[in-house]
């Protein structure tokens, strides 16, 4: 009996443990809180790269490229993440008392909790893309949620709908921590790569 290597059955399955294993480096690597921007921005470079006619390595350029962006993203990550966090549990307060100021509170601190995550999602894309600077990559971050909201909708669809299943749905958890991530980054890298194409002359 002979296997071959070439196979489209072993391609595909060595595809998956490189997605499940690319998942895993990601979750590792965030643990630490402070560097989930680095992680998210090299998560994306690696996939970016292989959504381009699967060139590069993602689990052997991961490393490289979270060294590479390390700055930048930490610093990005500080001033569109944690706003957004703190939006978020701002929300949460607002929500929890009955008055109509109250409510119309909540509604814009979730639409500016929703708003810069998007920002910071395509700050971590345009880190692992370009090489610009911290100012500018910020600016193209706050302008492109407005500039492109299709593609900005169809990046957010992603994480939402896998917190969304995984609060309805506990078991969902397993295959985020298993593929969640990584396939998501590899799904929005087609986004990305549209968006950036658009506005990159």
């Amino acid at each position: 009996m002979r296997i071959d290597p070439d196979s489209r059955a072993l391609g595909g399955f060595s595809t998956f443990l490189t997605f499940v294993g690319l998942n895993l480096l990601y979750i590792v690597v965030c643990l630490p809180i402070v560097t989930i921007g680095a992680a998210t921005s090299a998560l994306y470079e690696v996939a970016i790269r292989y959504s381009d006619d699967e060139s590069g390595r993602p689990l052997k350029d991961f490393f490289p490229a979270f060294r590479a962006n390390f700055g930048r993203a930490t610093v990005l990550m500080l001033c569109l993440l944690l706003p957004a966090v703190l939006l978020g549990f701002s929300s949460v307060f607002w929500f929890s008392h009955s008055a109509l100021f109250a409510g119309v509170a909540g509604t814009l601190a979730v639409i500016g909790a929703v708003y810069l995550f998007a920002a910071f999602l395509f700050a971590m894309a345009q880190v692992a893309y370009f090489k610009n600077s911290v100012r500018q990559t910020l600016k193209n971050a706050l302008l492109l949620p407005a500039a492109e909201p299709v593609r900005t909708l169809g990046a957010l669809v992603i994480p939402v709908t896998a917190v969304a299943l995984t609060i309805l749905f506990p078991p969902v958890a397993i295959l985020v921590a298993t593929i969640g991530f990584s396939v998501g980054a590899y799904a929005t890298a087609f986004i990305f790569r549209s968006v950036f194409t658009r506005h990159e002359a």
